[in-house]
């Protein structure tokens, strides 16, 4: 047919049409895979590869593993391999996932809530002793990291763990990761509710369940009724936070949809107060929604935050109500502001029962086997049998009596690990880094010690609240969008035009109340090299021209970029 003006498409070249298949979303009919990931899920649950560990590639050794597991399903039950030694970050997005891969592996400890009695303490050390080269990671999300894990010995290590009650039931995967919560729930004196019934009955109830063992991508909760505001809620896909209901009394206002990585989100509240008694509910119906409605077609969009961001909390919150709890939700109030811009609890801090806890500050969470075992044995000697890990990579020490507080404050000093920290030291928080991590394009953790050691050489006399967290890639498992300063692994060019490990700067990022992403200057990068000049030089000009009570974060909005630079 001859194209004609009546007829234009007849010369255009035809299109291939094919019918869209929607975001993979469950509920709406979607449930053929779209990606490898989901396949492999289909084709078998992350929950089930444990006996096939245990009974096949324990046994047979590392080239024993299918890859679908040891890429995938290995996951659900807390193992990562490990990065091949010597291989720089400019390869990493280059080279091939069974390039990257050593035959180690990194293995978490799941630990719900920061909760640690010294006994599973000890037992984390000694298993980092004997089978993980000494390595030990506490991590911002809680839990302990080991690493240098051969496959052969994981099912001695889970049996050693699950003896005094751990586990690394989907510490990682597709899946409902640790819920972590107050480090001080139903101790400290000003909490205003206690979140540890409803962790506990989160874990007896989903954990480990296939009811929600495939999801779109990794279900991260908080739960806290802490006034600090210390499990940083805003960036969790849910968060209970502790309030005071003028009528019902204390409860817990509800967060969905936050997260960082490559498209950081805050999250939202929906105006709902939450009672203790309906927190596991209301959990299993917002992770349900993300079960059924999540995006599955693409993994970058397959977090809740972006469901949350396409329905707003108005409609997420009817179809909570509506299709999960069958039941309205009672409205409820914001959060107050937090009592202190520190929400670490690390120093001395009076308990309700009279007794006194003492948090401290590892380097950048970076401890090993054992370190662990000499902690459990200091709060033992100090009357102690539990301790707490942190979302800010700190630890604490609980029930200590006030004769013997200041003895074990000493005792942690000999081994640095200060209950008086700098600024810096207290600060300073890095991720896993191209050590271990097959992500990773720069160092991390060795570079956040030295500028520890650095700033606190330069700037003795530094005495405000500030953040400062390094990131080895884009993804963000440090928190570089939130911190006063953001350090986001990647090369750049030096003096020489050279390629060298260095950062881009984010700078006056925040958690709570005002809580808002780090500000990024048109091409500031520094350096690894340069990072303790750079940060010596912007704390300052901070100091030289903030106003009287002025945050770091507050003055970085509104500095020129020249004083940034």
């Amino acid at each position: 047919m001859a194209a004609t003006p009546q007829n234009p498409a007849a010369s255009a070249p035809r299109r291939k049409v094919s019918r869209h298949r929607g975001e993979g979303q469950w509920a709406m009919g979607h449930h053929t895979p779209l990606n490898g990931n989901e396949q492999f899920k289909k084709d078998d649950d992350g929950l089930n590869v444990r006996t096939r560990i245990e009974t096949i590639y324990s046994k047979r050794g590392f080239d024993s593993i299918d890859p679908n597991d040891l890429r995938g399903r290995m996951r659900w039950w807390g193992l990562y391999t490990q990065r091949k030694p010597g291989i720089d970050g400019g390869k990493t997005a280059i080279l091939e996932p069974e390039e990257l891969d050593d035959k180690y592996f990194m293995l978490r400890v799941r630990i719900d809530g920061g909760r640690l009695t010294t006994q599973q303490l000890r037992v984390i050390g000694e298993i980092s002793q004997e089978f993980a080269r000494g390595s030990a990671d506490i991590t911002d999300r809680q839990n302990i990291q080991l690493h240098w894990i051969r496959i052969e010995d994981v099912p001695e290590i889970w049996n050693r763990l699950e003896a005094v009650g751990l586990s690394t039931t989907e510490a990682c995967g597709d899946c409902p990761r640790v819920v972590i919560g107050s480090p001080v729930a139903g101790i400290a004196e000003d909490e205003i509710i206690d979140g540890t019934w409803a962790i506990d009955e989160i874990q007896k109830r989903y954990i480990g369940s296939k009811e929600f063992s495939n999801l779109p991508r990794k279900f991260k909760s908080a739960i806290s009724g802490s006034p600090l505001l210390d499990v940083v809620h805003e960036i969790n896909d849910i968060a209970f936070v502790g309030v005071e209901h003028p009528e019902h009394g204390p409860g817990f206002d509800l967060w969905v949809g936050g997260g960082l990585s490559t498209n950081p989100k805050i999250g939202v509240r929906l105006g709902a107060w939450v009672p203790l008694a309906e927190v596991p509910d209301v959990w299993a119906g917002v992770i349900g929604i993300f079960r059924d409605y999540g995006y599955r077609r693409l993994r970058n969009r397959a977090r809740l935050k972006f469901l949350v961001a396409d329905w707003g909390p108005e409609k997420f919150r009817q179809v909570l109500q509506d299709e999960y709890l069958e039941r309205e939700l009672v409205d409820g109030p914001a959060p107050a502001e937090p009592t202190s811009r520190w929400r670490d609890h690390v120093g001395v801090h009076r308990q309700q029962d009279g007794n006194f806890y003492v948090g401290f500050a590892p380097r950048v969470g970076r401890v090993d086997g054992a370190t662990l075992a000499k902690i459990a044995d200091l709060a033992e000697a100090h009357g102690s049998g539990r301790v707490r890990t942190t979302v800010e990579q700190k630890m604490i020490i609980l029930d200590v009596v006030e004769d013997q507080v200041e003895s074990l404050v000493e005792a942690l000093q000999a081994l640095d690990l200060t209950a008086k920290p700098s600024p810096f030291r207290r600060g300073t928080m890095a991720c896993t880094g191209i050590e271990y991590c097959k992500l990773a394009i720069v160092e991390t953790k060795q570079r956040g010690s030295s500028l520890i050691d650095e700033l606190e050489r330069r700037l003795p006399d530094f005495d405000e609240p500030l953040t400062i967290n390094l990131n080895g890639c884009p993804n963000a498992c440090a928190r570089i969008q939130v911190a006063d300063i953001g350090l986001k692994g990647q090369l750049v060019l030096d003096d020489n035009g050279e390629q060298v490990e260095g950062y881009q700067v984010h700078l006056g990022g925040a958690l709570g109340l005002e809580a808002g992403f780090g500000r990024k200057v048109r091409g500031l990068k520094v350096t690894s090299e340069e990072l303790p000049d750079y940060v010596e030089r912007v704390l300052k000009r901070f100091q030289a021209e903030r106003e009287d009570g002025e945050r770091f974060a507050v003055w970085a909005a509104r500095a020129g970029e020249e004083a940034l630079s």
